[in-house]
């Protein structure tokens, strides 16, 4: 299973070692197509490619290559909102998490689509069930 992961990078890097826990957990159901967005060292730049347009080309190839998505959506990101959309679009199965008491609003478009699966958490180790079985789900389903 090839699983893409979304999260915050120039949305803001505070949620950078949950994203690394998540994707270490994603990596044992399948390849994650974008461990490079929990790298401690990606910075809220962006500069993991050499221009804008190399990222959005090479993220939407992985995007089109993938079999389910995975978005952590706590940090407001307009990218992860985008790659979620275009997800949806191409009719892939897209995933939500939102940490709850993460003094954040979960964005309307995101828990309105009909299309997009939620799980609520507060920490990690109350998110690996869910997660693990939303997971198991799919890959049984193909």
């Amino acid at each position: 299973m090839k699983i893409y992961f979304a999260g915050s990078i120039r949305g803001g890097r505070q949620d950078a070692a949950l994203y690394e826990q998540i994707i270490q957990y994603l990596k044992s159901f399948g390849e994650v197509l974008t461990e490079h967005v929990g790298d401690p060292a990606l910075t809220s730049a962006g500069d993991d490619g050499p221009n804008d347009r190399f990222i959005h080309d090479r993220d939407l190839e992985w995007l089109q290559n993938s079999d389910v998505i995975v978005a952590e959506v706590t940090a407001v990101s307009m990218g992860v909102g985008y790659e979620i959309g275009r997800a949806v679009e191409m009719g892939k199965p897209v995933l939500c998490l939102f940490r709850e008491g993460a003094n954040s609003n979960l964005s309307a478009m995101i828990g309105g689509c009909k299309d997009i699966k939620m799980i609520h958490y507060s920490d990690f180790e109350e998110l690996k069930k869910p997660l693990q079985q939303y997971l198991i789900s799919f890959n049984a389903s193909k």
